[in-house]
């Protein structure tokens, strides 16, 4: 009489709810990002000396502009900008974690693409929300002026449309090497700020110029988040443009994501 041993099957790992995402994660990658000084520092205080630099002091800082004048003009710009450069280091530290070999053991957990990636957006808009505010106080406080409502709405937009940058982070801390990603992103993001109108306004540059930077992932948030001072609508363009290279951050960054840690 012959004995057969049955294999068990392996039991299936069940996907939590919301695929993983818990404020304990959360808070855990926030504190992390926090612990980062250059990257708060540099993020923080170069748009504001930017501000303080074109924005503050000048002949035209009072001069009308819509609904404020040109210091808030400027102050806008550069609060985008900061938001921009805050989110975009905020997403970038994935680099850091694939280097240490991070991206992999997630692989083991339940984890799943879509919520490791919406943490690692959400905490790089807390540190893009804390530049937007940090530049609007600086403006209050050396002669920028708007309407009362345009504070709310641009800080908001602000705000809000660096999401694009945090999918953009993201994507580029799995395709760059830990050791020099945001070397490597911060003259891309300078050059995005002036191609998309942040540093000198579009209509004071050439129609070939004007026509390339429609197609650059600032074009649409500028004219988005400007459009409440200027009075302005922004337009279908503009709307759109903000829409597809978030469709295509957050897209690249989930399949990289799965990508990065299929081979464990």
């Amino acid at each position: 009489m012959s004995l057969t041993t049955a294999t068990p099957s392996a039991p299936q790992r069940s996907v939590p709810p919301m695929g993983g995402f818990n404020p304990t994660l959360l808070f855990l990658e926030l504190r992390r990002m926090l612990r980062n000084r250059r990257t708060v520092i540099f993020s923080l205080v170069m748009p504001v000396v930017f501000y303080f630099m074109f924005g503050s002091g000048h002949r035209y800082s009072d001069q009308s502009a819509g609904h404020g004048n040109v210091a808030g003009f400027i102050m806008i710009s550069m609060a985008l900008y900061g938001a921009m450069l805050s989110t975009t280091g905020g997403g970038a530290m994935v680099a850091v974690e694939r280097s240490q070999g991070w991206s992999r053991q997630l692989r083991l957990t339940p984890l799943t693409a879509p919520a490791y990636i919406a943490v690692k957006v959400l905490v790089a808009m807390v540190l893009g929300a804390v530049a937007v505010v940090v530049t609007y106080a600086a403006g209050a406080s050396s002669g920028a002026h708007m309407d009362g409502v345009v504070w709310a709405e641009t800080a908001v937009l602000a705000w809000v449309g660096s999401l694009v940058f945090a999918a953009f982070g993201v994507f580029m801390g799995y395709l760059l090497p830990s050791e020099n990603v945001m070397q490597i992103l911060g003259p891309v993001l300078a050059l995005l700020a002036f191609l998309g109108g942040l540093f000198v306004p579009l209509d004071q540059l050439g129609s070939t110029f004007q026509t390339i930077a429609t197609y650059t992932p600032m074009y649409g948030l500028n004219q988005i988040v400007h459009a409440p001072l200027t009075g302005t609508a922004p337009g279908t363009a503009a709307v759109v443009n903000v829409l597809v290279w978030l469709a295509i951050f957050a897209g690249g960054a989930a399949w990289r994501f799965r990508r990065d840690t299929a081979r464990v």
